[in-house]
């Protein structure tokens, strides 16, 4: 026990401020090659490309948010964006996220996860399902106050 005036050892205490950020690993090269080459098809052949690196490589948020910017249809978008999002939360928690605290889109790996979230938030409102649309959207403020519905996607 310290007597009164000595100073505790403070060197185990870590101080923090505001919450928790999670940053996620970048994806492989390999990944990160396939879909950029997959990106720069032409026309249909874009996203059957697409398609063969989420098959290749289905935790790849990079490659499911892409997959979903290339759907054929509103429901189609919703499906790949969803598989996506659940896919993400897998990978925050796998990254020590414990369900809360930030996760901006300022750090590039974390931008997969969030183009999901923000496609799922756009194809939901887009099927109807307003609900989810605004969960969407609140969970993206939560995560990064500073969201913007216009961040850029992936080209179509």
């Amino acid at each position: 026990m310290s007597a009164p005036g000595d100073h505790a050892d403070v060197s185990a205490v870590r101080l923090t401020t505001g919450l928790p950020e999670t940053v996620l690993p970048a994806e492989p090269d390999e990944v990160r090659g396939a879909l950029r080459d997959a990106l720069a098809q032409p026309g249909e052949r874009r996203r059957h490309a697409v398609s063969d690196v989420v098959r290749s490589h289905p935790k790849s948020l990079d490659a499911w948010a892409a997959l979903g910017s290339l759907a054929r249809d509103d429901v189609e978008a919703y499906a790949c964006f969803r598989v996506g999002y659940h896919r993400g939360l897998d990978a925050l928690r796998g990254s020590g996220w414990k369900g809360s605290g930030l996760v901006r889109w300022s750090h590039e790996s974390n931008r997969g996860f969030l183009r999901c979230l923000d496609g799922l938030r756009s194809a939901a409102g887009a099927i109807g399902e307003h609900a989810e649309e605004e969960r969407c959207a609140q969970f993206l403020r939560q995560l990064d106050p500073a969201w913007s519905p216009d961040w850029t996607g992936y080209p179509a």
